[in-house]
């Protein structure tokens, strides 16, 4: 038997964490023998579909149940569905949670035990747990300063205009497959529609890549299909690519209603 415990830290005396989608790590312990993997969790900094990612590591593992603080009905869902038990509310460290788990008594279901704690280590604790989100972040505030820096230096005015013709529908069309593409965190979005707004790139075309960015994500098409079902992923994607597009034309229409009203 395996159990998955999201967790903040490597190790059994870490606090089990609170957010399963972008918990730091999932430990992996046979509630046997105590021996335990600690997997760094792809959806840790936050990103999107972060909880799908999480979903699918568990799963990968073949666990038998997931102990953890919070997740979502959706995240629910498909573990149940795997035939995974899920056991929300657990506020123990992991070696704790396990020790529960496997002598039937289930965080969830009864009143835990709060253990007095001083103002001196509550404090503590809440700038540990904020100095670790602030690593998980650094890197993306990293990636967004280089990637301003390599879009001004390899990207003309001259190639974006081969590509974008002002043509409303066209540009939207685009627009709508690059964002598609690509996958990130969604601050990085912001940042090259920034950019092509400054190279005179229709507000079709921007709309577009941002709201299919943070919608769509074709390379993360294959963990969704473990996830979710071929079918149903695949008829997503889809639909979602023609709303991307028609939401798109409408924000901006609004938003030129608007301005010029």
């Amino acid at each position: 038997m395996k159990i998955a415990v999201s967790s903040e830290d490597l190790n059994l005396e870490a606090q089990v964490a609170q957010r399963f989608g972008i918990s730091p790590y999932l430990i992996i312990v046979d509630p046997e023998t105590m021996e335990f993997e600690a997997v760094p969790n792809p959806g840790a900094a936050g990103q999107r579909a972060a909880s799908m990612q999480t979903v699918v590591l568990a799963i990968s593992k073949e666990v038998d149940a997931v102990l953890t603080g919070y997740l979502s009905p959706t995240a629910m869902k498909y573990l149940t569905n795997s035939g995974i038990e899920v056991i929300t509310g657990v506020k123990d460290t992991v070696s704790e949670a396990v020790a529960q788990y496997r002598n039937q008594i289930h965080p969830a279901t009864v009143l835990r035990m709060v253990k007095p704690e001083s103002t001196g280590a509550i404090l503590i604790h809440t700038f540990k747990n904020t100095g670790k989100r602030f690593a998980n972040l650094l890197p993306i505030f990293i990636g967004v300063v280089l990637l301003v820096g390599l879009f001004n230096a390899c990207i003309s005015k001259e190639f974006l205009s081969s590509i974008f013709s002002d043509n409303a529908l066209l540009d939207t069309l685009i627009g709508t497959g690059f964002g598609s593409i690509l996958t990130s965190n969604p601050i990085n979005s912001y940042v090259i529609g920034g950019q092509l707004l400054e190279q005179g790139v229709s507000l079709f075309a921007v709309t577009a890549i941002i709201s299919a960015w943070v919608t769509i994500g074709l390379v993360q098409l294959p963990a969704e299909m473990a996830a979710l079902g071929k079918k149903f992923a695949l008829i997503r994607n889809a639909l979602s690519f023609a709303l991307c597009m028609i939401i798109s034309i409408l924000t901006v229409v609004i938003y030129h209603v608007f301005v010029t009203a």
